[in-house]
């Protein structure tokens, strides 16, 4: 009789990519799932293999479409009622977190409404990285282990660039604790840029609270949607006299036109986790890879050993 292994990884389909190199580290197959697709834009989900009494782990960024969405919920919900020990639901990119809070009237709190639908739909845990807020983990009331790409761009930023000269900088004050991990691990300064909105993703004023002249400068973000705060901060360092400006930002959202504005920008590079699938060409975007560390969480749950110490720095 072959012996099961404790626990089973499957992936919705926007993000096999990421779930097969996580199964390469963890050095176990994918597990087999079905998804059939209807004409009427439905879709359902089976299990190809027994799960019974398995913990399973279901690796699904939450990035636009909506359907990313719902197959990860119809994921959770079939493993639920296939009767798996456990259900962790792997989400490196948690969609909505950044309508987290009620900032004007009558609108939603759409991260406290999705935390509710992947509880109800049967989460026993949830596994994500570098949410939009640190306080999203309390709209769950199942345990949160909450990963930081600093692990990973950390090592970049190391071997890659030129450290002697770097001054770290936030393309807005919602990232100024951030950089300053950052800067306090790294031991090098840091200045921030302040922004005033017309209206969402539209920035009617951006200034420098700092000094940048003869810096190489690298500003660190947790998302890039449209790319028009971080190119105009890119821009706004090289007027201040910045040597060179580089990014780092967790994920890579990217929607129209951002490549098209990071290539026309001061921007040298733009490093992204691979959190979200990035397939358009932009000469500029460089793609580091999170897999091995959310292989080695995966890991450690299993094991029931501390997550903790894979913090570099939050």
């Amino acid at each position: 009789m072959s012996v099961q292994t404790p626990f089973l990884v499957f992936s919705g389909t926007n993000s096999r990519y990421l779930a097969e190199k996580i199964c390469k580290s963890l050095c176990c197959p994918l597990g087999q799932m079905n998804i059939q697709h209807y004409a009427d834009g439905e879709f359902s989900i089976s299990y190809e293999e027994s799960i019974r009494g398995r913990d399973v782990f279901l690796v699904q960024s939450t990035f636009p479409n909506s359907d990313n969405l719902m197959e990860l919920l119809l994921m959770i919900d079939a493993a639920k009622r296939a009767s798996a020990h456990s259900i962790i639901a792997v989400i490196p990119y948690f969609g909505w977190a950044r309508q987290d809070r009620k900032d004007k009237p009558r609108i939603s709190i759409a991260a406290k409404l999705i935390a509710d639908m992947l509880s109800t739909a049967g989460i026993d845990r949830l596994i994500t990285m570098d949410l939009h807020a640190d306080q999203i983990q309390g709209f769950f009331n199942v345990p949160v282990d909450h990963l930081y790409a600093s692990s990973v761009f950390l090592s970049y930023i190391k071997q890659e660039l030129p450290i002697d000269n770097l001054v770290l900088a936030t393309p807005d004050v919602g990232g100024t604790k951030r950089a300053s991990s950052y800067s306090k691990y790294l031991g090098i300064p840091m200045v921030i840029c302040h922004k005033s909105r017309l209206r969402a993703n539209e920035i009617a004023e951006m200034r420098i609270i700092g000094d940048v002249e003869g810096m190489d400068v690298l500003l660190i973000d947790d998302i890039v949607d449209t790319a028009g705060t971080i190119t105009k901060a890119g821009d706004l360092m090289m007027e201040n006299g910045a040597r060179s400006v580089r990014a780092i930002a967790s994920h890579a959202v990217m929607s129209d036109p951002a490549s098209m504005r990071v290539d026309l920008s001061s921007l040298v590079e733009i490093i992204f986790t691979d959190s979200i699938p990035y397939s358009k060409k932009c000469n500029k975007v460089k793609i580091l890879s999170i897999a091995d560390m959310f292989a080695e969480a995966i890991h450690r749950v299993c094991k029931d050993e501390s997550i903790s110490s894979l913090y570099v720095i939050k």
